[in-house]
């Protein structure tokens, strides 16, 4: 069990401690509760206000849209999702040292992924991922954690790609977790917790299928 989301402190910080088994992992999200942290024990945060973004009123940019339309770049879902998490671990971030992405954190995600959960998005120049990003799935809900790039506009790429796929899935929320200039750039708004927490309650009753999506993606 986790305290209420609520009485997190200041940052975000609700709890400490615990495992990151699949049940506590999916119990922690239904809460608007995520792990992060990098050594030490687990931290589980649940910060205010919340950054999101409705798949339907993603923001694509006139240069965006010609980008989109002369470039050869393809994307996928569920292909590499080992590959994408790795590539999230392993990229350089000029805004941080180090990562939370540990072994302890990949095995526990691929628990999910091999559960139908956890989801990636790749994205391809040729036969090389060169972008992609992963997240949770839950009911009509995606939960985002990461994403990396290695060409210019391919991250931005990656998340229009996931917002047509999960619109045409009928999701009605990405959880962006942190608010960034490159999130708000795509159409994310911060909300606060109380009305986070309400979308939560409502997609909690909804029929959790099991997700099997792999392939390419238009």
């Amino acid at each position: 069990m986790f305290p209420h989301p609520e009485t997190a402190g200041p940052e975000g910080l609700l709890a400490i401690g615990g495992d990151l088994s699949p049940e506590r992992l999916l119990l922690a999200y239904r809460f608007g509760i995520f792990p992060w942290y990098n050594e030490g024990p687990i931290l589980w945060w649940s910060p205010d206000p919340r950054c999101v973004l409705k798949p339907a009123h993603v923001y694509v940019s006139k240069s965006m849209r010609q980008f989109m339309r002369k470039s050869h770049l393809k994307a996928s879902i569920n292909m590499r999702f080992a590959e994408v998490m790795r590539s999230c671990k392993d990229i350089d971030r000029q805004e941080q040292e180090g990562t939370w992405i540990t072994a302890q954190m990949q095995s526990a995600y691929q628990n999910l992924h091999d559960l139908g959960y956890a989801h990636s998005i790749e994205v391809w120049e040729d036969n090389v991922v060169v972008a992609g990003l992963y997240g949770i799935a839950l009911g009509r809900i995606f939960y985002g954690e990461s994403m990396f790039t290695r060409i210019p506009n391919a991250s931005k790429f990656a998340l229009i790609k996931l917002c047509r796929f999960l619109e045409k899935e009928g999701f009605l929320l990405i959880d962006c977790q942190q608010d960034t200039d490159h999130l708000r750039s795509l159409g994310a708004v911060t909300i606060p917790r109380p009305a986070f927490l309400k979308a939560l309650r409502k997609n909690n009753l909804l029929p959790e299928p099991h997700r099997s999506w792999r392939g390419p993606i238009k």
